[in-house]
């Protein structure tokens, strides 16, 4: 069986692709870096993170980019020996106007080399790359409109690529305006028995999320809906612990059987979901009148899934404690919009230390020193150890929980003209900033251990020397604010738990970090 969801944690906009025996999911990572994230399996049930895509700045350049910007929903294709990677590179997307940039990279192996982007267009956002029967390419995205009275999600537009010209072609057609849900996105091509089958996203991806079908027996439409749309949703079943069930793709095993990826959330308290948007996966049949649906008879996401008839290929645990040890970062890790570079990381310039020189603060969307991993479980505990000498309180080194530059919780070292180096929590909610603690604590000179404990919304920081025992610091804090729904206006990414220096002296002030550890509690539950 499959426990959904499949990759927990911060996974949204799943693409999935089978090349062989060998099965990938692409996500989007929005202003986190490396960009694209993907996962592989044999077997669909046991699933491991591989690589990621986008590690350049030349191919997402996101110094500047707005919180949930960036790289949004990839589309991870193969064809002729070639990988293809679609994707958006979002600079503004609030108020009338959204600006999303639409490239193209290629690889002859999913580990890479991957190529410098080909700029494709700029009229909306979830493109995907088709490649029909025929040799031809075709890309699809959802077209925006920025104008007053109409529906800014104005359908789904369809052009040629040409791969020798590296560019789009030809004509562009809007084929399928949507369905009466709305919010029409995430689009993808698939043929079978002589029909092109569109599958997108509506509703929007909160709480009235679904999957739409529609098909046609011609590439450019018209397309007729499914009489059973929505194929999948969570919207009106609060029972459900698989929420926000929408935004899909399709892989066909080498046994013939059919499975539907998508994203799920799970909310931790007042549907708030701090553990972002995540991929869950859905068994899937062909019905006698060649329309999609999903197993159990309804359209309601199923918690356990039966696997497939694949052998059994399981990976070894990801390890709880890294030591920083290796030349480079785990893939588990992430750094903020910047890639991580000598200038402001190492981990050579003190052997099994990460090191990290402070920049600009919380709130900037430009240079923050920053490096972090998304929580995977709603019980889960976080810890390393610091040794960091600041000399004045525009120097701040220590671990955070961290959404976005309006929302984190922050427990960390700094120095104070009276009371010298101290330690104490800072938080901001909705952009509004706090220090938890009537007054900093003030701590000798040395190296400290850090650590917090999270159980569903409510988090609890301690600290210690580099031998005694733990100190509990502050009260019980109510981190839910720390999720997608917390906001004034709706974002897409999900909480992280990482280390971080700033210097706003412009000093550049490091700070050491000896390991990390990050540990789950996770419960199985197999119903719904």
């Amino acid at each position: 069986m499959i426990n959904n969801p499949i990759l927990r944690g911060f996974h949204p906009d799943p693409s999935i692709l089978r090349v062989g025996e060998d099965y990938y999911i692409a996500t989007s990572t929005f202003e986190w870096f490396p960009g694209v994230r993907v996962h592989h399996s044999k077997d669909l049930v046991n699933w491991r993170p591989l690589t990621s895509i986008l590690t350049r700045s030349s191919q997402l350049n996101m110094e500047g980019n707005i919180n949930s910007g960036g790289a949004w929903a990839p589309c991870l294709s193969y064809h002729e020996g070639v990988f293809y990677l679609i994707y958006t590179d979002v600079k503004s997307r609030t108020g009338a106007f959204k600006d999303t940039h639409n490239y193209m990279v290629t690889a002859d192996d999913i580990m890479g080399p991957w190529s410098e982007p080909i700029y494709l267009n700029s009229s909306g956002f979830d493109p995907s790359l088709f490649h029909d029967e025929d040799g031809r390419q075709w890309l699809l995205n959802m077209i925006w409109d920025h104008r007053r009275g109409t529906n800014s999600f104005a359908g789904t537009i369809l052009q040629e690529y040409s791969k020798e010209k590296k560019k789009l072609i030809g004509p562009k057609k809007n084929i399928f305006l949507g369905t009466q849900l709305r919010l029409t996105e995430g689009p993808h091509l698939y043929k079978r028995n002589g029909y092109y089958y569109l599958l997108t996203a509506e509703g929007g991806t909160q709480y009235e999320h679904a999957v739409t079908m529609a098909r046609s027996r011609h590439i450019d439409g018209p397309y007729e809906v499914d009489p059973a749309n929505p194929i999948l949703t969570s919207a009106g079943k609060p029972e459900l612990k698989l929420q926000k069930a929408g935004h899909a793709s399709l892989v066909e095993t080498q046994n013939g059987e059919w499975y539907m990826v998508h994203l799920v959330g799970r909310p931790v308290i007042d549907k708030r979901c701090m553990l972002g948007r995540e991929t869950a996966i859905q068994r899937c049949h062909w019905t006698d009148d060649d329309w999609i649906a999903v197993d159990g008879g309804a359209n309601s996401p199923q918690y356990v899934v039966q696997a497939p008839q694949l052998p059994t290929h399981p990976f070894p645990a990801e390890p709880s404690l890294d030591h920083f040890d290796r030349a480079q970062l785990g893939l588990q890790w992430n750094t903020l919009r910047i890639p991580a570079s000598p200038d402001w990381l190492s981990l050579t310039e003190r052997p099994g230390f990460l090191r990290l020189r402070g920049q600009e603060s919380m709130s900037s969307t430009h240079r923050q020193s920053l490096v972090a991993r998304r929580q995977q479980s709603m019980y889960c505990e976080a810890e390393t150890s610091i040794e960091y000498h600041p000399e004045h309180y525009q120097q701040m080194a220590g671990l955070i929980l961290f959404y976005d530059t309006r929302d984190y919780v922050y427990l960390r070292l700094t120095h104070h003209e009276k009371l010298g180096t101290c330690i104490g929590i800072v938080q901001s909610q909705n952009g509004m900033y706090n220090e938890i603690l009537d007054q900093d604590i003030p701590i000798a000179d040395g190296t400290y251990r850090l650590k917090v404990s999270i159980q569903r919304e409510m988090a609890r920081f301690m600290y210690a020397g580099q031998t005694g025992e733990w100190i509990v610091i502050g009260p019980q804090l109510d981190v839910s604010h720390l999720s997608d729904e917390y906001a004034d206006y709706i974002r897409f990414t999900g909480n992280f738990i990482g280390v971080c220096v700033q210097d706003l002296s412009g000093e550049r002030k490091h700070a050491d970090f000896d390991y990390f550890r990050y540990e789950e509690y996770d419960v199985v539950q197999t119903d719904h």
